[in-house]
């Protein structure tokens, strides 16, 4: 399994950044259509609390784009852009196949989970290091991985803290603006739902995390204009993924559980 992995990323890493952006895409879509046809709602839910808690560990990192240095001032990004934004397409499908009511539940639940996911693993790193003595030649292994650990999750309260904000008031405002046009236009331009209210609360979301995180809540705060590189270098990924939910919406009515497209009246064309 690691010769596997290993391979894998000897592979990925040899690709140009912009067609792993495609690959992280068609990963993410396919398994909310996949925890959609097996789970329901519920498989929605668990990819949103997942969603959430994975891309800000994602956001830690970053990656050069050199292909879109033409279209930002700044090749270089943070990423967790298209796990986190595949989240909207599942608070979409939520809105659109079982209603306002189980579309804030998925929101609440992704929001509880990184809350969680922060407890846990703060409880966690509480636990005193093996010294090199105690660790011996068998066990340096946890010793190494307890720093390794540590440097992962240790800025996460802070970006926690700044998602949890942005996460919370972007996706209760895509929730309003999917179902407040479906409603205006009487169930018609699903394209136009889909598109416009993750497109508008993809934007709020970039402003708010990127703010908060970027300047409000760290000792050494990004000049503006890296901030604004941030805000719309991951915005432009954004407009491409919120441009191909329409089509992925429709896919994902066929992926309905039979027993909720009865329950819930859902047409499968």
């Amino acid at each position: 399994m690691s010769s596997l992995l290993l391979q894998w990323l000897d592979f990925a890493n040899g690709l140009a950044p912009e067609w792993l952006l495609l690959v992280d895409l068609l990963v993410c879509y396919s398994l909310v259509l996949i925890l959609l046809r097996t789970f329901g709602a519920y498989g929605l839910s668990l990819f949103m609390v997942i969603g959430v808690v994975a891309a800000n560990i994602q956001v830690l990192t970053a990656s050069n784009f050199p292909h879109l240095s033409g279209l930002t001032d700044t090749s270089l990004m943070p990423l967790g852009t298209v796990l986190f934004s595949a989240t909207f397409l599942a608070t979409d499908c939520l809105s659109e196949f079982y209603g306002k009511k189980a579309a804030r539940r998925g929101v609440m639940l992704g929001f509880a989970g990184a809350i969680m996911m922060t407890l846990v693993m703060m409880v966690a790193l509480g636990y005193r290091p093996l010294s090199i003595e105690e660790a011996g030649a068998d066990m340096g292994w946890a010793r190494d991985n307890y720093y390794h650990i540590m440097a992962l999750f240790l800025p996460v309260p802070a970006i926690i803290a700044a998602s949890l904000c942005s996460y919370l008031i972007s996706q209760l405002n895509d929730i309003w603006i999917f179902l407040t046009i479906r409603w205006v236009t009487k169930g018609r331009f699903l394209w136009l739902r889909a598109s416009l209210s993750t497109a508008i609360s993809g934007l709020l979301d970039n402003i708010i995390f990127s703010t908060l995180a970027w300047v409000v809540f760290t000792n050494t705060p990004v000049s503006f204009d890296v901030l604004l590189s941030y805000i719309f270098g991951t915005y432009l990924i954004r407009l491409l993924l919120a441009a191909t939910e329409a089509p992925v919406i429709e896919l994902a009515r066929y992926f309905v559980p039979k027993r909720d497209r009865q329950s819930k009246g859902i047409p499968q064309e």
